[in-house]
């Protein structure tokens, strides 16, 4: 019988991509989503698909249960449930925090602990690095994060490292895009529109990594030994100022004209409040928000990535303009459909 893999949190744009990789791979792949989930990424007939209620760990491990025959269990679990944004920003902690701890909990009960679990943290969880020497962040570093985000996916490690019988490893990537990524589509339309807004006036260095690149190096890390009880940051292995990230997109564009329009911290901030609190009456997650604002204040987002290449030969294949051309093409080609 084939391995099988339960992907938790499948129906967003790095979940669409880590479905599809599974059945390239030859997994029996199990796809879990609440009932109101979209499943626009999810159209292969070949998938299986779970419908579980996170608030509700005693009808998980029930559904669980119930989802594979008496005796059998996934032999990997990705669990890449989380929220980046939310309107509540204690909706951080119950959904990137207590929902994988309730999910441990039903796994449990259900007797369906993996062979390995891989949790899909963030970068965020270290917080701010070197911000005047500009040295690369590490696997190593104590934990400070600044933002509420941050804190959740801290305490979600945290919980994981509690749990002897979860065989977990941690991955904490950098900014991710690619096609039907939203964040860095509005940056890409914006250019588009011949304007770069940037935040700050201090040297600020970025870095991202394609969202292929990610998924693979997901299944890779999976059937690896050494990477058990381990943590790793996953990024491009360079980084690049934001005139570098502006020059590439105008190229893949077609070589648009971009005026770049730097914004002083303080302009930003309060324009975060605001929308913060528009977003609050209006009952939807803002992008623009106060703990957005930290990470967009941030200078050395610089990542050092040689644990995950000794351990597992992480090797990214995409280079940013690589990643953006196709990103790029995405659009170009939505913006077709869609007659503009």
């Amino acid at each position: 019988m084939g391995k099988k893999v339960l992907v938790v949190g499948a129906g967003g744009f790095i979940g669409g991509f880590i479905a599809s990789e599974a059945l390239e791979r030859g997994y029996d792949t199990y796809v879990a989503v609440r009932e109101s989930t979209s499943r626009r990424y999810l159209t292969d007939g070949r998938l299986k698909f779970v419908v579980l209620d996170y608030d509700n760990a005693e009808a998980m491990a029930e559904v669980l249960s119930g989802a594979l025959p008496a005796g059998e269990r996934w032999d990997y679990i990705i669990y890449n449930l989380g929220a980046t944004k939310c309107v509540n920003f204690m909706d951080f902690n119950r959904i990137n925090y207590i929902y994988l701890k309730d999910f441990i909990e039903a796994l449990r009960r259900a007797d369906k602990i993996p062979e390995r679990f891989l949790f899909m943290s963030s970068l965020s969880a270290l917080g701010p690095g070197d911000e005047k020497g500009y040295a690369p962040m590490t696997s190593r570093m104590i934990p400070n994060p600044n933002t509420r985000y941050g804190v959740s996916k801290i305490k979600a490690e945290t919980f994981l490292e509690t749990c002897p019988d979860v065989p977990w490893t941690i991955f904490r990537p950098t900014g991710v895009y690619g096609p039907h990524e939203k964040d860095y589509l509005m940056m890409i339309k914006s250019i588009d529109s011949h304007w770069d807004f940037g935040v700050g006036f201090r040297k600020q260095m970025l870095t991202f990594v394609y969202v292929e690149d990610l998924v693979n190096a997901m299944f890779e890390a999976m059937v690896t030994p050494r990477t058990l009880k381990k943590k790793y940051i996953i990024s491009e292995g360079r980084a690049y100022t934001q005139k570098e990230f502006r020059r590439i997109v105008a190229e893949e564009l077609g070589g648009k004209l971009v005026i770049p329009v730097r914004l002083p911290l303080w302009a930003v901030y309060i324009a975060s409040v605001v929308a913060e609190k528009y977003g609050v009456a209006k009952m939807q997650p803002s992008t623009l928000n106060s703990d957005k604002f930290k990470i967009m204040k941030q200078r050395n987002w610089n990542c050092d990535i040689s644990d995950a290449v000794n351990d597992f030969g992480f090797s990214p294949k995409y280079s940013l303009r690589d990643g953006i051309r196709n990103t790029v093409a995405a659009y170009m080609e939505s913006k077709k459909k869609e007659g503009k």
